[in-house]
């Protein structure tokens, strides 16, 4: 039989096959995961979360406008085995008022400024603020006119900042006209949208980092009913006008973790450390889990 009549269906395996994520470049290790619990109302739905660029300093950001900070307890192999709290505060608005839970409090993205304070992205009614200090009201930032044509529930979910201070915020769903997470940026007080993440249906964005190696790390997730959540981490060089060298670092089985929503990406001496949280929804059936892994290259 002439081969002539698959070649059709051989070119097309090629192609799709090139257009699919870089599987494998990275070597990745498990390092563990820690239960987190406090008997405290307000304690859970975390959404971001910063790691300290030494790995003992903690940043942790509830959807319910709340923020903690702390030291983290670590073992002689660098595993979590505590998490020490030495404060935490409601986030205000530009007013100086406390911030509910819901459409004006849904806090969901946490990034870190360098000389103190942070960044906060905000669904509902979609929105990123800046705190020199948690105990005082937000600093106003410009609203582009794409953020009030995002879906409800489904706005600005991620967000990054790298070491010039400029920020990347990136929506839970991805537009279905291009199939891609579209990313906007914000530096010397605009914004702009440089640039999209290719997308595919049922992931969804839910937490960004810059790393110390200047890439992007993108965390999704993918729910499942009662099935549970799978999660994925990818990477990205990032770029003045696009990123490029996608990479699927880690994509978890279903139920293997918890709602993971957060990540943060610094290094541990030995490679990229991601430390990754979870949200628990308020719910007794779920749990704040912090899992954490390794890129050796």
């Amino acid at each position: 039989m002439s081969g002539s009549r698959h070649r059709p269906l051989i070119l097309a395996f090629l192609i799709s096959t090139l257009a699919l994520p870089s599987y494998g470049k990275a070597s990745v290790e498990y390092v563990g995961t820690f239960v987190w619990s406090l008997p405290e109302a307000d304690f859970g739905g975390f959404s971001g979360i910063e790691i300290s660029d030494d790995g003992s300093e903690f940043h942790i950001l509830s959807d319910r406008a709340t923020i903690r900070w702390g030291r983290v307890d670590r073992d002689p192999a660098g595993r979590i085995r505590g998490m020490q709290m030495s404060g935490r505060a409601r986030l205000q608005d530009s007013q100086g008022r406390m911030l509910q839970p819901g459409w004006q409090g849904d806090s969901e993205g946490l990034a870190m400024a360098d000389g103190g304070g942070f960044w906060v992205s905000f669904e509902g009614l979609d929105r990123v603020a800046r705190y020199d200090d948690p105990d005082q009201p937000a600093i106003r930032i410009p609203v582009p006119d794409a953020f009030e044509e995002l879906p409800v529930n489904s706005g600005l979910e991620a967000l990054a900042a790298d070491q010039d201070g400029t920020l990347y915020a990136v929506p839970e769903l991805m537009s279905q006209a291009t199939n891609s997470f579209p990313v906007w940026r914000f530096r010397r007080g605009e914004w702009d949208q440089p640039f999209s993440l290719p997308a595919a249906s049922k992931w969804q964005s839910v937490g960004a980092d810059i790393g110390p190696d200047g890439r992007l790390y993108l965390l999704e997730r993918y729910f499942r009913g009662i099935l549970g959540f799978q999660s994925r981490v990818r990477r990205f060089n990032l770029a003045e006008d696009g990123v490029s060298d996608e990479e699927v670092l880690l994509e978890s089985t279903t139920l293997q973790y918890d709602n993971l929503e957060g990540i943060s990406a610094w290094s541990d001496g030995q490679g990229i450390r991601i430390t990754m949280v979870s949200d628990d929804n308020f719910l007794p059936i779920q749990r704040t889990e912090l899992v954490e892994y390794r890129i050796l290259n």
